[in-house]
């Protein structure tokens, strides 16, 4: 009977387990996979937190899915997905998710702990009770979501001062400024192989005068400048997009329905 007990016991839990789907971190701020807002709200949306985090450091992410992948109540699951997202820097935990589940008719505004100062649970639920609900309940969710992100934005402006840059663009310095560092290594291999070697191994069996302005005729290299183009100029690009920055959550904020 134990036994049976402990078998029905996984086997439940792993039920669960599979009736939970965590999705991965997105790769915009504003993202709309249940396709209910206009290519161009979603677009300006989408600007305006990435341009918020550069100002402040926040980092302010809405995710609108078809519906809750979990049989979990709504706060615990998106405090899950939140966490797995890391939204906002690791040492002030400034991050904020909206989620909203279209089709279930339910959202949640989760809150990291660093912002729970100017995001009380009291205020999230304002913002979505009188910002948000009574948009989506005429079916203008481009309205409800953009008073909602202009809510958000206005109580968490100048919490904390931000660097100009996002994360996702530090993170794409970092990577091109490493496989530059690739490259010039992989530039001076070539050098030393084809061209420096060469030279000296000719000039140990002719014992005469080396010309490295140019001017070894029959041999493998000839000419003393380099060739135009390649070279290892031009900026980095713009690394845009969201990358959680290690922000962690605690379970503030507040959720409501239409």
């Amino acid at each position: 009977m134990r036994r049976f007990c402990v078998i029905l016991f996984l086997l439940f839990g792993f039920r669960l387990l599979a009736a939970e789907v965590i999705p991965p971190p997105p790769a915009a701020y504003f993202n709309d996979y249940a396709h209910v807002v206009s290519a161009g709200t979603a677009a300006q949306l989408n600007q305006t937190l990435e341009n918020f985090e550069r100002q402040s450091s926040d980092q302010i992410v809405v995710a609108i899915f078809p519906r809750m992948q979990s049989d979990s109540s709504i706060e615990d699951y998106t405090v899950r997905v939140a966490r797995s997202w890391q939204a906002g820097q690791k040492d002030k935990n400034n991050g904020a998710v909206l989620f909203v589940f279209a089709q279930d008719h339910k959202m949640f505004l989760q809150v990291g702990y660093g912002l729970e100062a100017v995001l009380p649970d009291g205020l999230c639920k304002r913002i979505i009770d009188e910002q948000i609900t009574p948009r989506f309940k005429a079916g203008d969710f481009d309205g409800g979501l953009t008073a909602g992100v202009q809510a958000i934005l206005a109580a968490t402006k100048g919490e904390y001062k931000g660097s100009g840059t996002t994360v996702a663009q530090r993170h794409a310095a970092h990577a091109n400024g490493g496989a530059g560092a690739v490259i010039v290594i992989i530039f001076l291999i070539i050098m030393v192989l084809f061209v420096i070697l060469p030279l000296l191994s000719r000039a140990s069996r002719f014992g005469g005068t080396q010309y490295w302005g140019g001017g070894w005729t029959g041999g493998s290299w000839s000419g003393g400048g380099s060739s135009g183009g390649g070279g290892f100029g031009g900026g980095f690009s713009g690394g845009g997009g969201f990358s959680g920055g290690g922000g962690s959550f605690g379970g503030g904020g507040a959720g409501g329905s239409w």
